[in-house]
C-alpha cells in the first residue's frame, strides 16, 4: 500500500496543479473515481472548474472493459487531447480501470502521449506515478496483478455529503462467458467486518445518512472467509448503527442469495425495500451457455419469497438481449420471466461481443437486425409492466430523501426531487419550508409515470436531518474556496440509489 508521505510528494503546494477525472462504467468504478479524486487532492491537486474538458493539468481516465466499443471510445478521447497536451508543456494524461489493466503496454503504443496507465489493483499509486513520469520524463506502466489496498482505505472526495458507497469486497469468483471483470478485478476479496462497519460509522459521524454497500457480487461477501451468512450478519449490524437511516447494496447474484439475507432484509428497518438482482435471461438454456448458476425457476422463487416478506420492494433487473444461440423460443422464456416478475425497472442490454470472453468466440451469433428487434419488445413490455406498478403507488404516503439534482426539470417547474424507501423517483412541489438535500420529506403520491411519480400536493412534513446540516457546510465550504477548487467528481458520481445508469453494474453482475 502506498504510504501518506510517497502519495504527498507529487505537487508543490505552492503551485497546485489542476486535475479532471473521467469515468466510464460501473459504480465500481465509481467509487474507485472518488479515491482517485481525494489521493490527487490530498497530493496537492485542485479539481478543475466543472466543465473544463480536457483543460487541466492532469486528465484521468478510469475506464470500463465492458462497455460496448470501450477501447474505440478512450482513443478517439485521447486523440483529441493530443494537439492539447503538445501545446501545454506539463500537461500530464493517466489512464487506469478496468481497460488499463486489460490493455496494458497497448495503451502506451497507440497513444504515445499517455504518462501514466495504472491498473484496478493499484489506484493508490497514482500520485506517485504521476510524479515519476515527470521526473523521468517517460510513460509509466505499472499494473499490480493484486489487489494493494481496498478502495475504502484510500483518501476520498465524496460528491455527496449524504450518501456513500462503502466497498465491503472486490473481484468475483462467477465465471458467466460473458464477462471479462472477473480476469481484470481478480477473485473476490472480502474486507473484514470490523473496517466496514468502522468506516461506516465514521461515515455517519460526517453526516452520512445512506450508504450503499458495494462488491461485485455483493451477497457472496463471507465466501472468502469461510461465513455463508456474513452478509446477513453485516445487514443486521448496519441496523444497529445508531444515525444510519438508509442501507442499500449492489449487485447480488441469484446463486447466493438464501433465505438469511430476505429475513435481514425484512427485519433490519434501515435496509431499504429495494432490490437489484441481475436476470441477465429467462431462458433455462441461455442462463447454462452464460454459465449462470440458476435458471429461471429458481430467480423467480427468490423474488416470490422477497415479495412476501417484504411486501412493497420494488425490484430492478439487468437483462442481456440475444446472446449467442438464442432462439425465439429462448427470449419468449425472457419475456414470461419479466412478465412473471414484474420489475419497477430494467436494464436492458443488446448483447455484444468482449474481446476475451468465451461468449466472444461462440457460434450462432445472433443478427444485429433481429437483436434489435427483440431488444424493442422487451423494452416495450418493461415499459407497460413499470407504468402499471407505479401506478399502485398513486395515493401513497411515501418519505422521500431529498437529492440533488435528479429532476432535471425541477427548476422550471418549481419542484424538488427525492428518493422513497424503494429507490422509486418522486418530484414533489416545493414547499415553503427550506428543504436541503439530505433532508427528509413526506408527501402523498398524486401521479405515476413509467420512470417516477408526481406528488403535487403540498408536502405533509419535513425533517431536517444530520446529512442536511452536512450538505448545507459543504455547500458553504465549496462557495469559500476560490474559484477552480471544487469537491468531489463530475456528476456521475453520486451513488444515488439504484435505479441510475452508473449504479446498474454493466450487465455483467
Amino acid at each position: 500500500m502506498t504510504s501518506s508521505s510517497d502519495r504527498s510528494l507529487a505537487v508543490d503546494v505552492h503551485t497546485p496543479k489542476s486535475y479532471e477525472i473521467r469515468t466510464y462504467g460501473c459504480q465500481m468504478n465509481v467509487h474507485d473515481s472518488e479515491r482517485l479524486s481525494g489521493l490527487l487532492e490530498e497530493a496537492g491537486y485542485v479539481r478543475a472548474p466543472e466543465g473544463s474538458d480536457g483543460d487541466a493539468d492532469v486528465v484521468v481516465f478510469n475506464t470500463c472493459a465492458v462497455r460496448e466499443n470501450a477501447d474505440n471510445r478512450l482513443y478517439g478521447n485521447l486523440g483529441r487531447l493530443a494537439p492539447r497536451k503538445a501545446s501545454r508543456p506539463g500537461m500530464q494524461i493517466a489512464v487506469g480501470g478496468c481497460l488499463a489493466q486489460k490493455d496494458r503496454d497497448t495503451i502506451v503504443k497507440k497513444a504515445p502521449w499517455v504518462d501514466v496507465v495504472f491498473g484496478t489493483h493499484n489506484i493508490g499509486k497514482l500520485p506517485v506515478l504521476l510524479e515519476r513520469a515527470r521526473v523521468q520524463e517517460e510513460a509509466q506502466v505499472e499494473i499490480a496483478e493484486s489487489l494493494e489496498a481496498f478502495p475504502s482505505t484510500l483518501p476520498t472526495r465524496r460528491e455527496s455529503a449524504y450518501a456513500a458507497w462503502v466497498s465491503i469486497s472486490v473481484g468475483c469468483n462467477n465465471t458467466c462467458t460473458f464477462c471479462i471483470v472477473p480476469a481484470l478485478r481478480g477473485k473476490e476479496k472480502d474486507r473484514r467486518t470490523g473496517d466496514i462497519l468502522a468506516e461506516i460509522e465514521a461515515l455517519v459521524g460526517e453526516g452520512v445518512s445512506e450508504i450503499t454497500l458495494l462488491g461485485q457480487n455483493v451477497n457472496a461477501y463471507g465466501s472468502d472467509i469461510g461465513d455463508r451468512e456474513a452478509f446477513s450478519k453485516l445487514l443486521r449490524a448496519c441496523g444497529a448503527i445508531e444515525g444510519l437511516e438508509r442501507v442499500r447494496f449492489t449487485s447480488p447474484h441469484p446463486r447466493d442469495f438464501t433465505d438469511d439475507v430476505i429475513a435481514a432484509m425484512a427485519e433490519t428497518p434501515n435496509v431499504m425495500p429495494q432490490l437489484h438482482m441481475p436476470l441477465q435471461s429467462g431462458s433455462d438454456t441461455v442462463l447454462k451457455a452464460m454459465r449462470r448458476s440458476y435458471r429461471q425457476e429458481r430467480y423467480l422463487g427468490i423474488i416470490e419469497k422477497v415479495r412476501a416478506a417484504i411486501p412493497h420492494a420494488a425490484i430492478t433487473t439487468d437483462i442481456i438481449v440475444g446472446f449467442p444461440g438464442e432462439t425465439e423460443e429462448d427470449f419468449e422464456q425472457t419475456l414470461h420471466a419479466v412478465r412473471e416478475a414484474r420489475f419497477a425497472q430494467a436494464f436492458t442490454f443488446q448483447y455484444s461481443k468482449r474481446p476475451g470472453t468465451p461468449a466472444a468466440t461462440m457460434e450462432n451469433q445472433i443478427p444485429k437486425e433481429v437483436v434489435q428487434a427483440r431488444y424493442e419488445r422487451l423494452v416495450a413490455l418493461q415499459e407497460e409492466i413499470s407504468w402499471e406498478e407505479n401506478k399502485k403507488q398513486v395515493g401513497r404516503t411515501l418519505e422521500l430523501m431529498v437529492a440533488e439534482g435528479e429532476g432535471r426539470k425541477d427548476g422550471a417547474t418549481h419542484r424538488l426531487s427525492g428518493r422513497a424507501p424503494d429507490n422509486r423517483l418522486v418530484h414533489f412541489s416545493k414547499p415553503q419550508q427550506e428543504v436541503r438535500p439530505g433532508d427528509v420529506v413526506t408527501v402523498e403520491v398524486t401521479y405515476a409515470a413509467p420512470h417516477h411519480l408526481l406528488a403535487e400536493g403540498p408536502v405533509l412534513e419535513v425533517r431536517r436531518t444530520r446529512a442536511g446540516d452536512a450538505w448545507e457546510k459543504r455547500t458553504a465550504e465549496k462557495a469559500a474556496k476560490p474559484a477552480g477548487v471544487l469537491l468531489g467528481l463530475p456528476k456521475i458520481g453520486v451513488p444515488a440509489p439504484l435505479p441510475v445508469a452508473a449504479a446498474s453494474g454493466c450487465g455483467c453482475d
